[in-house]
């Protein structure tokens, strides 16, 4: 047997995907089981084989085994036991039903298989988060804007040319310069802005007037009537003409609406793209294969999906446990820091349980799989954070609120219009009240509302950076605006989340430098993080250290050996009372500096207690000053950390926090946000570790430390690069001016062409004896989309 390993891809295929068009085999033997009509059954997909036809096979144990294409040799070849024992049958039973689909503006829409949502017509978006295909939303709107970026600038060199001094129309004549902006714009409206309307017709249906309702008859309103301006200008009375004779069109207005509402809607589309990043560093923590024991005691790598319960696996020393089980055989110590998030290992020996994704980081184990696929930790860690993020739906925008009540307001000016010109207006009546409920419907749609919130948010993005806080969408900005409760994990973001030597304590020794170099020298040979602690702390005290004989670890109580021609323990009371060793004369010493949240080491010199030896996780410097700064703002401050009690009331106790909560899992920091929800709270939560990413995600805003675990990041929307909290007042500073700046700007965006509507229903007419002009509508538009990029780019010296 070659074992030769296939791609996950290749192993998760469907039965046609590996076996083509082909129907099912039937209930014939597998193996070399040549029946009367010289066929055998493929062992992988139930097949019926043709012997002798050329197909693929393969000889394991003195049998041979025949298979319909290759893939499904290569299939077999991963991993034998999988399908002549029954396996494969057991993980059939357990896979999951068909992927569900959801819309993130609508999350009580779900489905099977991807689609549009039926209220607001946005794409469907996978439920856990992740999706092997490619996002096909974003690729056709980037192709869209493309053509309307593409249509937007040759019409604005036609139509706004003459006013920067290029005579583009007087070249080439005005009746040609109107059929090429027609030419130019039909692609855009009639292809381009085809989503657009789509939503805005559905928001009509289900009455939920927003920012698409108000595009639709902007952009739709603006081309129409340009459209018959063009093609039938006769119609129009003289009184909307050019001394040309040609009726004022709105093209450009139409296709740069659509431009800019798409560079927004293309931005949002990555950003949304991002939050399954999350999932899939999650998901890469297991580790692809398995080491599978056979129970004649053969062993290979195994496909991780094929892994059922009750199947034997060996990890050794450096890999990842590749599924939540039973400790059968061996003795190890295991990194947990995925769940608890604290770095020091915990010891494992028979009977223990393990989680999968955690680190194996010294014996070797032969472990009993538990629980596989979705019911392990790790997945359910995973679909944790999917929830989070998916009951996140994200906010539809001011932008969406204001156009709530502006688009009806709009349309009843415009029909109000239309209907006192019509009874009231002169000849031709019925021309001058459709020029009017047009013209209201074109002004009412603002230029500058795609440029709103992006600007905003680019400028806001670009300041944040600098000052080392990165933010990855509009929302985190928004909702950390309004943040008054930050969730604070303990270790990597708190403390420097490592350990370290604190305390040195000579109980009967001639110095504590000879101490501590008996004890780095023993350790030396070992790989336990608080190993590393005191070799580290030897070496910057300037120690020498010894060599060392005899060395041995003892799982779970320390290690031995003979330093110096001295016979040296080093480990926990456990280690100490197996060699009967004494502890009692020292425990209140011992126990303060547990109190003061530190881990104690006992080191015994030829059989008698020499000292003692205190590693901590130490608080980083600017933590004290940071929390210091949040509280005086006004935020409720609470920890939320995997480590034991006492070391946790030791850290709160000094930083003077405002609640702490000990000893909590992944699933324990969600259901704490939860609660703070259930208060009426909105919370921060700011976390490093793999263990933080389901909080981190249902959080209102997760904030990750830069110098933390990918999934951290991935999982939340803001990310302080340097690990320090006083990062979260400054992107609270942000936050605070960006949501400012964008409700400034959708003010410039709506407040020159509301203050337009009156006008171009006629509110002038009886003065001036004309209706809209074209200028004040173009120069409407000018000006707030100038307003708004510069009141945007004012961030850029916003006092972080």
């Amino acid at each position: 047997m070659s074992n030769q390993q296939s791609s996950p891809s290749h192993e998760g295929a469907s039965h046609a995907a590996c076996c083509g068009s082909h129907g099912a085999g039937g209930h014939a033997p597998v193996g070399l089981a040549g029946d009367e009509n010289n066929t055998a059954i493929d062992p992988v997909c139930g097949m019926s084989v043709t012997l002798g036809a050329g197909k693929p096979s393969l000889r394991y144990k003195g049998e041979d085994y025949h298979f319909c294409n290759p893939k499904c040799h290569d299939r077999f070849d991963a991993d034998p036991y999988f399908y002549l024992s029954g396996n494969k049958e057991k993980a059939a039973k357990a896979q999951d039903k068909s992927a569900l689909f959801t819309c993130p503006m609508d999350p009580e829409i779900v489905q099977e298989g991807p689609g549009t949502c039926p209220i607001c017509g946005m794409a469907l978006e996978p439920m856990d988060g992740v999706s092997d295909e490619p996002n096909h939303e974003l690729i056709d709107f980037t192709r869209r804007l493309w053509v309307s970026v593409g249509a937007a600038i040759p019409l604005l060199v036609i139509t706004m040319g003459p006013m920067v001094g290029l005579p583009i129309r007087s070249w080439i004549g005005e009746t040609l310069s109107l059929y090429l902006e027609l030419i130019l714009a039909l692609p855009v409206v009639g292809w381009a802005a085809a989503p657009f309307f789509a939503r805005g017709w559905t928001s009509l249906k289900t009455r939920h007037f927003n920012m698409w309702t108000l595009i639709m008859l902007g952009v739709g309103a603006a081309f129409a009537y340009s459209v018959v301006a063009v093609l039938f200008p006769q119609i129009f009375p003289d009184t909307l003409k050019t001394e040309a004779g040609h009726v004022p069109v709105y093209f450009e207005a139409a296709v740069v609406i659509v431009a800019l509402v798409f560079v927004g809607q293309v931005l949002e589309l990555r950003a949304r793209e991002r939050t399954g990043d999350a999932i899939r560093a999650l998901m890469d923590l297991a580790p692809k294969t398995a080491r599978r024991v056979l129970p004649d005691g053969e062993e290979y790598d195994a496909p991780l999906e094929n892994i059922v319960a009750g199947d034997l696996l060996r990890v050794r020393p450096g890999e990842a446990v590749p599924t939540d089980a039973i400790v059968i055989e061996g003795m190890s110590s295991v990194d947990e820091s995925l769940i608890t998030g604290e770095p020091v290992p915990q010891e494992k020996q028979r009977g223990d349980r393990v989680t999968g994704g955690t680190l194996n980081k010294s014996g070797t184990l032969v472990i009993e799989a538990a629980s596989v696929g979705s019911d392990t930790v790790l997945s359910q860690i995973v679909g944790m954070v999917a929830n989070a993020q998916r009951s996140r739906a994200p906010i539809q925008g001011l932008a969406d609120r204001v156009a709530g009540w502006f688009v009806p307001t709009v349309v009843l000016v415009a029909v109000v219009a239309f209907g006192i010109w019509a009874l009231f207006g002169p000849s031709p009546a019925l021309a001058h009240a459709i020029v009017a409920a047009v013209s209201v419907l074109i002004i009412a749609c603002p230029c500058a509302l795609g440029l709103a919130t992006p600007m905003s948010i680019m400028t806001a993005t670009g300041r944040g950076a600098q000052a080392g806080v990165l933010i990855k969408d509009a929302e985190a900005l928004e909702r950390m605006a309004r943040v008054d409760t930050l969730v604070l994990d303990k270790t990597g973001t708190i403390t420097e989340g490592k350990p370290t030597l604190m305390d040195v304590v000579v109980l009967s020794f001639s110095g504590e430098n000879e101490l501590l170099g008996l004890a780095a020298s023993l350790e030396k040979a070992s790989e336990h993080p608080l190993a590393d602690a005191i070799v580290a702390g030897a070496a910057e005290r300037g120690v020498a250290l010894y060599s060392v004989d005899q060395f041995h670890a003892h799982v779970g109580q320390g290690v031995s050996g003979v330093v110096a021609g001295k016979k040296v323990l080093l480990g926990n009371a456990a280690l100490m009372s197996a060699n009967t060793i004494g502890t009692d004369s020292f425990a209140n010493v011992a126990d303060d500096l547990r109190d003061a949240g530190k881990t104690v080491m006992i080191i015994a010199v030829n059989g008698e207690v020499a000292g003692l030896l205190a590693v901590a996780d130490p608080i980083k410097e600017t933590s004290r000053e940071a929390i210091s700064r949040l509280r005086a703002e006004g935020l409720r401050v609470v920890m939320a950390t995997g480590d034991n009690e006492r070391t946790a009331k030791a850290v709160a106790r000094e930083l003077n926090l405002d609640e702490v909560r000990a000893g909590v899992r992944p699933e324990e920091k969600q259901q704490l946000i939860d609660e703070l929800h259930a208060q009426g709270r909105k919370v921060a939560m700011a976390g490093d570790g793999v263990n933080d990413a389901p909080a981190l995600a249902a959080a209102d805003v997760g904030i990750a430390m830069g110098t933390g675990a990918d999934v951290a990041v991935e999982s939340a929307g803001i990310t302080l690069l340097s690990g320090d909290l006083n990062g979260v007042s400054k992107a609270r500073v942000l936050a605070q001016g960006t949501l400012s700046n964008i409700k400034q700007n959708l003010f410039f965006a709506f407040v020159y062409n509301a203050g337009g509507v009156p006008i171009a229903a006629g509110l002038l007419y009886p003065l001036t004896g004309t209706l809209l002009s074209p200028m004040l509508a173009a120069a409407a538009m000018s000006l707030s989309s100038v307003s708004v990029i510069s009141n945007a780019l004012r961030l850029r010296k916003l006092k972080l």
